[in-house]
């Protein structure tokens, strides 16, 4: 049986896509919440990202967070990904 082989996937590609992609969301609904749309979900990640909240250097702020946040998760799920592959 020939063995199968799968791509690896970029382990630094990911973790800057996923946390630029979390970044920019982060800053939509921090913008967004300023005209009442979710607010809860605002509420929820302000006890998680210290400084994040509806206004606009919150969203800023926020932006930056879920940047970091995205990148080590990307990292992390690229990593892994590529450890146990087959």
């Amino acid at each position: 049986m020939a063995k199968e082989k799968t791509a690896k996937l970029s382990i630094m590609g990911l973790g800057l896509g996923i946390g630029i992609w979390w970044g920019i969301c982060m800053v939509i609904v921090a913008w967004t919440s300023i005209f009442g749309w979710g607010n809860r979900f605002v509420e929820a990640m302000e006890s998680i990202y210290i400084g994040f909240d509806a206004s606009f250097i919150g969203g800023i702020i926020g932006g930056i967070w879920g940047f970091f946040c995205g990148l080590i998760a990307g990292v992390l799920i690229a990593f892994f990904y590529n450890h146990f592959r087959k």
